[in-house]
């Protein structure tokens, strides 16, 4: 991700409320895709009057600053998602605000100031062998009858107008039907957040064999023979974490720092992994490399056109 802005924070009675927003001097066209509707039809001004207030030494910004300093209380930076670095057929970035913690207020501004314009990337913020939380939302089904959404039994083969119902939606008093009993409607796309997902492994997309392991010395990359199915090939940074994630291919995903200190030894242990399948996941994979196939199978008829 990379820092663009920073948000100030008063305290009052009804909760927080901005005080001031500092944006940096320069943001990627990824970014700035998030404040327009239809990008290319559009003039492109977005932030051109804002970059005018670092040209006379940027008295303006340090205002600003000085004014979060001052009155507020909490302080978040602004962070954009790299989107053009994956091929997801999305050009337009993700926009968040991540809260900055540790030191006093004044510190606080100092650091996130300093952060402008610069990426931060994962293993600045996770390790091996932590516990993450994963917040997103979940594979979409749409409106869902009873026995798919709340796993209901089906009634009597031969009931009357329909057997994939609830028989009894309650008494006559209390005269409405309670929250409990389980009703037709939407199944899925729903917000979620999984806790204390532990991370097996920080790969480094810059590396060429980055699934090889202390026991498993074939020279090989994460990406499966063949890719993941509806995804592609992955080639930036990578975590490895065990369990599922929620949602589909391609959908974005929060990552953030467990809320409590996990003491239980599954947390803390070390783990050291031996083997990282890579064949093919779409199919009956046998080989682990494009290259053991190749050996196994020999010449083909594709190979030889």
């Amino acid at each position: 991700m990379v820092v663009v802005g920073m948000v100030g924070y008063v305290e009052t009675a009804k909760g927080l409320r901005a005080l001031t927003t500092v944006w940096a001097e320069h943001l990627n066209d990824e970014v700035k895709r998030r404040f327009y509707k239809n990008w290319y039809r559009s003039k492109k001004k977005a932030f051109t009057n804002y970059v005018k207030k670092y040209a006379d030494g940027q008295k303006d910004i340090n205002a600003e600053l000085e004014r979060i300093k001052q009155y507020c209380q909490c302080v978040r930076v602004l962070a954009h998602t790299q989107i053009r670095k994956i091929k997801v057929g999305q050009k337009k970035a993700h926009l968040m605000e991540i809260q900055v913690n540790g030191g006093d207020l004044a510190a606080k501004v100092d650091f996130a100031a300093q952060m402008f314009e610069k990426q931060v990337p994962v293993d600045a913020v996770f390790a091996k062998d932590e516990m993450c939380d994963v917040i997103g939302v979940t594979k979409g089904h749409g409106y869902e009858g009873v026995t798919t959404r709340w796993g209901c039994s089906r009634l009597p083969r031969k009931t009357h107008r329909g057997l994939r119902k609830v028989a009894c939606i309650g008494a006559w008093h209390p005269a409405k039907v309670q929250y409990s009993v389980p009703r037709a409607g939407q199944n899925g796309y729903h917000h979620r957040t999984e806790m204390n997902k532990k991370i097996y492994k920080i790969g480094k997309g810059a590396e060429e064999n980055n699934a090889t392991t202390e026991f498993d010395l074939t020279e090989k990359s994460i990406n499966p023979v063949g890719g993941f199915p509806h995804y592609g090939l992955v080639r930036e940074d990578y975590l490895l974490l065990k369990g599922c994630v929620v949602g589909p291919r391609k959908r974005v995903v929060t990552l953030r720092k467990p809320l409590f200190e996990q003491t239980q030894r599954n947390a803390v242990e070390e783990v050291t992994l031996k083997f990282i399948d890579t064949s093919s996941k779409f199919g009956h994979g046998r080989f682990q490399t494009l290259e053991e196939k190749d050996k196994f199978m020999g010449m083909r008829k594709k190979a030889s056109i």
